[in-house]
């Protein structure tokens, strides 16, 4: 089944179900008022929200209206918490390799992740606000799990049955303001504005064979002001599956139902896949012609997202947003 949220009912939203072409949707308020509520409930909500699903797909349902794109916010508006890993290590690779600096062995046996901001999810429409462009304006397209309660020091092979729905996220990152953050010795802050969700968080289900092993194994793509930028795919060159990213979040404290987790910056070994962050394409150029040319994000630009199915249907519906000034106070 698809999930997601209308921009009504509170800071939350209402909680909807989407056909699987994301044509048309009903409210779900008779199961869930919210999706945080669903997620809290999950083993006696997911049963009645899928014969809801069933229901709309078979056009049989009271109530089913047309998708307005505009209408929705993210699916999880706000979460308790969202955690990034960074699977991917030909980024960090490249990116080591770019200022000289070697990579710790301990990279490819123990995840890199931190906690983001989760207090509010830009929806799959919403305009990215950012003060300056001097700030280094910069996307990361990838991919995230939303788990029920997950227990503290889970294994993997039990936190993958804890994985409930799949997204999307555009990780938005200030690259400019990084390098100083990180000095400190404290982490990001100021770096790490908000973020925006697909439309839709979906069950594993509707992957089919695609999801397997814990990764999805499917091109994620992305297009600059209707430009192709890259379609990495994300079953390919992920040293950490999602199962090992969750568990890693838990190993010292539970995580409550809701919490999204993400894959980090989608990237492969293969560069002709292109990229899901100017700080990747940047250092690409960086490796190859000394310096790089291609600038980060300025106000106008838009952000494409999107991921499809092998008959190329959209899954989770695309994020696609403008980039625009914060008018400060």
């Amino acid at each position: 089944m698809k999930l997601g949220s209308l921009k009504e009912g509170g800071r939350d939203g209402t909680l909807i179900v989407v056909s699987r072409d994301l044509a048309r949707g009903v409210r779900a308020t008779g199961i869930a008022p919210t999706l945080q509520h669903a997620l809290e409930d999950w083993s006696n909500t997911a049963p009645r929200l899928n014969a809801l699903s069933e229901s709309l797909n078979a056009g049989d349902v009271d109530g089913a209206f047309d998708i307005d794109l505009q209408a929705l916010a993210a699916p999880l508006p706000r979460a308790y918490e969202f955690v990034d890993g960074s699977a991917y290590l030909p980024h960090v690779e490249r990116v080591r390799r770019a200022r000289n600096a070697e990579v710790p062995a301990s990279f490819y046996t123990d995840p890199l992740m931190y906690q983001g901001t989760s207090a509010a999810f830009y929806g799959p429409r919403d305009p990215v606000k950012v003060v300056s462009e001097d700030h280094g304006i910069d996307l990361e397209a990838e991919i995230v799990v939303i788990t029920d309660d997950v227990p503290m020091a889970v294994m993997p092979a039990q936190a993958a049955g804890h994985i409930q729905l799949i997204g999307l996220v555009n990780d938005v990152s200030l690259r400019n303001l990084i390098p100083g953050e990180l000095a400190k010795g404290f982490g990001f802050l100021q770096s790490k504005p908000r973020s925006a969700l697909s439309p839709v968080f979906v069950t594993p289900d509707e992957l089919d064979d695609a999801w397997r092993e814990n990764k999805v194994h499917l091109p994620l793509v992305t297009h600059i002001n209707g430009e192709w930028f890259g379609a990495p795919e994300a079953g390919v060159d992920m040293q950490f599956d999602f199962s090992q990213l969750v568990a890693h979040a838990a190993k010292t404290r539970p995580l409550s139902a809701g919490t999204i987790v993400g894959s980090g910056t989608i990237a492969n070994e293969d560069t002709s896949k292109g990229a899901s962050c100017f700080a990747e394409k940047r250092t690409v150029e960086t490796l190859r012609d000394g310096k790089p040319s291609t600038p980060f994000m300025r106000f106008g630009d838009v952000v494409r997202i999107e991921m499809t199915d092998r008959d190329g249907r959209s899954i989770f519906g695309a994020i696609e947003q403008r980039i625009e000034p914060q008018p400060l106070p």
